[in-house]
């Protein structure tokens, strides 16, 4: 068994990730089992050149159909279908060298995504990133608003120091004075020596206020006093300490509408929305699902099967079709689940947890059919954007419960695991 690359490559191609292998001899099992680690690594694409006999030997079957692009029987009847077949090889192995970058990319703080709410938010960072004034990125959970944080330090003038993150709301009360602030020693029982805080360990960088809107209102005024005047008082402390931070904010919570109900003070709003910055739904991000679903399947793909190879074209229509409560991060965790979970070559709607969608052929429709597939689709999608809650499902649709409890009945989606129960929380 060799490398043999058999007939001068065209130009295009000789430089790029493609490979041919002629298998000429008789299958070694350990042999084979090796060449499938090495192959298991890498964007090369093969193409398997070998004697017609070899194909009876399952082991070769089953490393050609797991690890080959194509393969071409032995003698060949000419070269120009090879070089077909190794066109269409170098067309693939293009694409996955560009989603290798795109992952590569994310993996050290970018951000992917081509809709045009995520192209508005690209252009912006690099412009907030220049100044050092406060921001506040608001969006709901899981959209990514942490690493829109680190994108603009990353590209700020503050790059070289450090990015300190809190989750304001993952802290007790009773404790988040100190993670902030720092004690001195003696401050407190158990504080047996002093202790810096969240805000001075980011001397010269960034401090990411993770869910700021769930910070107790009585330490807003203390983180009202530090934006103003540029110090901290350590808890137990008699010296003001000098801090010199960039603070970026981030909530899930409309922070206007807490303010009017007095559960955020209005002056520490104005002081953290100096910039703003609004992170989309997921669902809002047209044609960003399938670009980010394939992203992660290259980053957690070493987790699955070595035969798995992305998605199923129903799974692909699934993805699209759900609404995404949880955002990018309930698509990691459904990928993820997926590469461990798929027993297929391609993930399929059951790997991710989702319902498969029949195709509809809308051209056969009645009408009276179309509009009883849009109404329980309507139902479904509110269904799953709300989950528990009817009431608030019914006012997305602009009905009354009673009328949604009927709509549930009459499409049968009282019993679906995925949807909230008639007997639901309302």
């Amino acid at each position: 068994m060799a490398f043999d690359g058999l007939h001068p490559l065209p130009p295009r191609l000789d430089r790029c990730a493609v490979g041919v292998m002629r298998f000429d001899s008789e299958p070694n099992e350990s042999w084979l089992a090796g060449l499938a680690d090495r192959l298991a690594h890498g964007n090369t694409e093969w193409v398997a050149l070998l004697p017609r006999e070899l194909l009876e030997h399952a082991s070769v079957r089953r490393i050609i159909a797991e690890r080959f692009f194509d393969y071409h029987t032995l003698p060949l009847d000419g070269v120009t279908r090879l070089l077909t077949t190794l066109g269409h090889a170098h067309g693939m192995a293009t694409l996955k060298r560009g989603e290798c970058e795109c992952a590569e990319g994310a993996a050290s703080g970018h951000l992917v995504g081509h809709s045009p709410g995520m192209m508005a938010v690209l252009r912006t960072i690099p412009r907030i990133a220049q100044t050092g004034a406060a921001v506040l990125v608001t969006g709901e959970s899981g959209t990514g608003k942490e690493l829109v944080a680190r994108s603009i330090h990353e590209r700020s003038g503050r790059k070289g120091g450090p990015f300190v993150a809190i989750n304001c709301g993952a802290i007790p009360a009773n404790l988040i004075q100190s993670e902030l602030f720092g004690h001195e020693r003696g401050a407190f029982t158990g504080a047996s020596q002093r202790r810096i805080g969240r805000i001075e360990a980011a001397q010269g960088g960034t401090l990411f206020l993770d869910e700021v809107g769930d910070l107790p209102i009585e330490l807003q005024a203390n983180l009202l006093r530090f934006l103003q005047e540029k110090q901290i008082d350590r808890v137990g402390g008699q010296q003001p300490v000098d801090v010199d931070v960039r603070v970026i904010a981030a909530t899930h919570v409309d922070l206007a509408q807490a303010v009017a109900t007095a559960c955020f003070r209005q002056d520490l709003f104005h002081r953290l929305n100096v910039l703003h910055l609004h992170m989309p739904a997921l669902r809002e991000r047209e044609g960003d699902i399938e670009v980010l679903a394939k992203h992660f399947f290259r980053l957690q793909a070493h987790e699955g099967r070595r035969s798995l190879r992305g998605f199923s074209r129903s799974a692909m229509e699934a993805l699209r079709s759900y609404d995404w409560p949880g955002n990018v991060r309930e698509l990691i965790n459904r990928v993820r689940r997926a590469i461990v979970m798929s027993e297929g070559r391609l993930i399929g709607p059951v790997d991710l947890g989702l319902p498969h969608l029949p195709v509809v052929h809308r051209s056969l429709l009645t009408l009276e059919a179309a509009r009883e597939h849009a109404e329980r689709d309507a139902v479904e999608r509110a269904l799953r954007h709300y989950p528990g809650n009817i009431a608030q499902a019914a006012r997305g649709l602009g009905i009354s419960r009673v009328t949604l409890y009927r709509l549930i009945a009459k499409h049968g989606l009282q019993g679906s695991g995925r949807l909230l129960p008639v007997g639901g929380v309302a």
